[in-house]
């Protein structure tokens, strides 16, 4: 770069080691910030809103279709998630928080007699994954914080709600099972666990054992890696059945509906270059007080001028990243078969 003054714009990503290194090779050169990274920044802070506030979207708008039933859904309690934990708060346990929903909701379905196949369909879910949630549980967190706060309980969590899912209450017998499995902790965690275990239970009481399995409805199959799409993209490019469930969202959470407008707002902006109204959008986010728009809000101030340019001119690397896209895909396909050279003539010659 700094053999070529001539350089007057650098499009780049939103990394800072890019931005340094255009300052320092082309310092005369106005910096653009990407359009496909910057969508893709605020797409991952949208999938971390819908994946904290699922529980609640899923409950309000389920109850919503059961007319006359203002009780809430009551399951079995999860595997002891330390919500004090260092990752409190960030997006790998709000993705880990949102599962925890789903799996309670399998959980649910089962008790009340549905078949595996109906379960993962009307979860959206494939039949394996579902077998194997009935069968191993779901990991109570992350690597990392079972790495930091370990229990020696921890990995028997999820026998113990089986075998209570079977029918099992006597600590005692479980405390014993447990011990033949290779447990060395006292049986004073069983206990706890297994009270907590009892308390769920009784919440759902005759009702539970009464009612009929949860509607079919779409509100329920949902995930937020895929709900995302339908905040950042255009509505008229969504299907009815998209639209619908949006709707049902957007009613069901505030906190959703309001992240929406604000989505839709920043991507009109980045569609239509009109990037003279960022500061605007800055303000109404900052209003929100929604934590994680928050945070994307501080990471546009970091980079401000180079947002504001990508915002407002026509440059952008959109068709460098496909490129990229397209040779990965292809050396993918040669992986453990072919080397550089010819990866080399398959990209220059289209092979």
């Amino acid at each position: 770069m700094q053999a070529h003054p001539e350089i007057d714009v650098v499009s780049r990503d939103r990394g800072e080691d890019y931005a340094a290194a255009a300052r320092k090779g082309a310092p005369q050169a106005r910096q653009v910030a990407d359009r496909y990274h910057l969508t893709d920044n605020l797409r991952d802070f949208v999938e971390e809103i819908l994946a904290r506030c699922r529980t609640e979207i899923r409950q309000v708008a389920m109850r919503a279709q059961e007319t006359g039933d203002d009780v809430e859904q009551a399951s079995v309690p999860p595997l002891w998630l330390a919500l004090d934990a260092p990752l409190a708060g960030s997006a790998h346990l709000a993705r880990h928080v949102e599962r925890l929903d789903r799996y309670q909701q399998l959980i649910h379905l089962r008790e009340e007699g549905v078949t595996q196949k109906e379960i993962a369909r009307r979860l959206g879910m494939a039949e394996r994954t579902v077998r194997h949630w009935l069968t191993r549980g779901l990991p109570y967190a992350s690597p990392e914080l079972r790495h930091k706060r370990r229990r020696g309980f921890d990995p028997y969590a999820a026998y113990v709600r089986e075998r209570f899912l079977q029918g099992s209450r006597n600590g005692l017998q479980l405390w014993r099972e447990l011990q033949t499995q290779g447990y060395k902790g006292g049986s004073r965690a069983v206990y706890r666990f297994l009270a907590q275990l009892k308390q769920g239970s009784a919440l759902t009481g005759e009702k539970a054992q009464q009612s009929q399995a949860a509607p079919d409805s779409p509100v329920s199959q949902w995930t937020a890696k895929q709900a995302v799409w339908w905040f950042i993209r255009d509505p008229s490019d969504l299907k009815k059945t998209e639209q619908k469930t949006l709707v049902a969202i957007r009613q069901a959470s505030p906190t959703a509906d309001m992240a929406y407008g604000l989505a839709q707002d920043f991507m009109g902006m980045l569609r239509h270059r009109e990037g003279e109204r960022l500061d605007i959008w800055l303000g109404q986010v900052r209003a929100s007080h929604i934590p994680e728009l928050q945070r994307f809000v501080r990471s546009i101030q970091r980079d401000k001028d180079a947002v504001l340019a990508g915002l407002t001119l026509q440059e952008s690397n959109g068709v460098v990243e496909g490129k990229i896209n397209t040779l990965k895909l292809i050396k993918r396909m040669m992986y453990g078969r072919a080397e550089f050279p010819l990866l080399r003539q398959r990209v220059l010659h289209a092979l």
